[in-house]
Formats: C-alpha cells, structure tokens, sequence
C-alpha cells in the first residue's frame, strides 16, 4: 500500500484556484522532488498532505498509522525569548533528553540542547527542525524549501544529511526545491505542478518534457547537464509519465552549483 494517496484533489482559497485535478502517490523509501514556478500550489499541496488544509474536492488516503515529520520552509522564534535546543524540542510535549540527544546525533548537530535557538546559524537552525521532525520517527519526511537562506554549501551538506535519514529509517522522502541540481542528483521521481500535475517521472524524462520546459526554459539546460543517468533498460511511457516499477541506476555527479531563486510568498 502507498503511503500516500492523492486522488482528483482540488483545492480553492476563496474565489481563486489553486489547484485542479491532482493525482499523486508516494511509496515507502521513495524520495520525491516537486518543482513548479511561485504560485504553483507547492506549499498549499504539503499542507493538504499533513492535514493542515481540507482540499475543496478529492481525496487523501494515508497509509493506517502513518506518521509524517514534516520541516516548514522557515520558522519564526522571537530572538529574545530564551529558549534553548532541547527546550523547543520537547514543545508542545515533553521529550526523553535521550530521545531529544538521538534526533539531533540523526540531523547532524549533536551536542547542541543547551544552545540559544536564537544563536544558532541557518544550517544549524534547520537540522533542528530536521530533529524535531525525526522525534516522531516518520514514515514519510516532508520538507518545504528547506533550505531556503542556506548557502550552496549548506543546502548541500542537508540534503546530504536527509539521504543519511533515509536510509536509516527507510522512510520516504517529499520535498519542494528551486535547486533543479538537488533534483537531479537526489530524486527519484519529480513531479512538475502548476496548478495541475504538468508532467512527472524520473528527473531525466521530465527535464526534457515540453511541459516542463515550458515553465523554466531552455536555460536549465546547464542545470541538467549536471545529471547523467545511465538505465539499464528503457523507458515505455506515454508523455512525460513514468510507470511505477524498479529499476537500477548509476549516477554521476559534476560539481554542484547554486540555481537559487529569491521568492516571495508561495500558495
């Protein structure tokens, strides 16, 4: 059974469509990459799948018992409220200092309970939240631009961080990224959204859909050419759509390099 199961889910903020029609499925130990221009509906579609936000039509099956951890796009703290590391991890309820110790040996950033939140880098404040999200030993990781404000460097070394997780707790993966370097080099599947789902499948078959680049031009070619998958078999899919089925596949990485795009407020 899937972990997730989204079936024709539209979803309205008052009088304007955000989206239509939507079709997704994500199994266990599968990461999935969304990428779509501001406004797509990326972050309006993560908090239908958390349950933050009832899809005006549709439907969402979640694996019995599914347990999500989920790190936000970004998280405001008053900087002068003292509140340490373990502190805010043990928020809304009490946590083992074991357990709070664990989480954050799992995000990368032991040793930091009795450190400010205030006084904490960018890359360090979202391996924190990465802790606080692995508390609840997940089944499904889902991030939202998390590494928004990082530097290559450091969007580099928690992406790197979120394969180790994966591995360990063999959960699934679903983040939203302007990085189409990460995309290509750390997914499985990526799925295109504009307000509908335009095109998914592996990262090679969508970088060369015409819906896709529709949406970002011709000029992330040299972000593609960052990513060389060899398969040991071909592909049979109509449009930009990959069945579902295993397969193996050999990577090979250049040397990353940032595509940031500043963003406002996204749906």
């Amino acid at each position: 059974m899937s972990l997730i199961t989204v079936t024709n889910l539209s979803v309205r903020l008052g009088a304007v469509p955000v989206l239509s029609g939507v079709d997704f499925t994500i199994e266990r130990g599968e990461i999935v990459t969304i990428v779509g221009p501001n406004g797509s509906g990326k972050s309006t579609f993560l908090r239908c799948l958390i349950g933050a936000l009832a899809p005006s039509t549709g439907q969402i099956s979640r694996a019995p018992g599914l347990r999500i951890g989920y790190v936000p796009q970004k998280l405001a703290i008053d900087p002068t409220l003292p509140l340490t590391v373990g502190r805010f991890l043990s928020l809304p309820r009490r946590r083992q200092p074991a357990d709070v110790a664990a989480a954050l040996d799992q995000a990368g950033v032991p040793h930091l309970e009795a450190r400010q939140m205030a006084d904490l880098s960018g890359g360090q404040f979202q391996r924190v939240l990465l802790a606080r999200a692995l508390l609840e030993n997940p089944d499904i990781l889902i991030l939202d631009e998390a590494t928004q404000g990082l530097d290559q460097a450091g969007s580099a070394a928690f992406y790197h961080q979120i394969e180790m997780v994966r591995r360990r707790f063999g959960c699934a993966v679903l983040m939203v990224s302007h990085e189409l370097h990460v995309v290509m080099a750390a997914s499985d599947r990526v799925v295109c959204l504009n307000g509908h789902v335009c095109c998914q499948g592996t990262p090679e078959l969508v970088a060369s859909a015409p819906e896709y680049r529709a949406l970002f031009g011709t000029g992330t070619k040299g972000a593609l050419a960052l990513y060389r998958h060899e398969h040991n078999h071909s592909h049979e899919a109509e449009g930009c759509t990959d069945p579902s089925h295993a397969h193996t596949h050999a990577h090979t990485h250049a040397p990353a390099h940032s595509h940031r795009q500043d963003e406002g407020q996204n749906v």
